[in-house]
């Protein structure tokens, strides 16, 4: 029988404070650090959903809604939402706090793709997903369009990789 697992089984929370080393001229998040906190909570998703090695294989979007401001707590969510054969979609919400006022926001949600690793680092078979809330159920439900998309992408992608090549400008 086919191992399943629940959305709930790879929820991932992390909690920072926004310091002033992790903000921009405009005392805001930079981007690549709130990047940086995405990947890492979505990649711990996807190990505790598969208890494999990971790689990312896919950001597919990093929406930013709202700013984050130094001093905020920034808080990540990230719970896999789909599973392939050997691949797991996870999302990452990120509300942001301003502990002061208790002023929250969405920020950014974002969708990333992981494939599990097995023996000589080759794709291995994942459990896969058992949807349980309405959120976790419409997630579920539209991620094979979300697939659909990055599959697309990807092929344009590898046609301007092709035309980039490796020579410099």
């Amino acid at each position: 029988m086919e191992e399943q697992k629940y959305c709930s089984d790879s929820l991932v929370v992390k909690t920072s404070l926004v310091l002033p080393p992790d903000t921009n001229n405009n005392g805001t998040m930079f981007g690549g650090k709130l990047m940086a906190y995405i990947d890492d909570v979505a990649a711990i998703s996807a190990m505790r959903h598969s208890r494999r090695s990971v790689v990312t294989a896919s950001t597919d979007s990093v929406d930013f809604l709202h700013p984050i401001y130094e001093g905020n707590a920034v808080c990540l969510e990230a719970f896999v939402t789909y599973t392939g054969r050997t691949s797991m979609e996870v999302v990452v919400k990120v509300i942001a706090e301003d502990l002061l006022s208790g002023t929250r926001n969405l920020c950014v949600i974002s969708f990333l793709t992981f494939v599990a690793l097995g023996e000589n680092e080759k794709p291995t078979l994942v459990p896969s997903i058992i949807p349980q809330s309405e959120m976790e159920i419409k997630l579920y439900e539209s991620a094979v369009i979300r697939a659909e998309a990055r599959k697309k992408r990807r092929v344009g992608t590898k046609e301007i990789a092709a035309i980039f090549g490796t020579n410099q400008l």
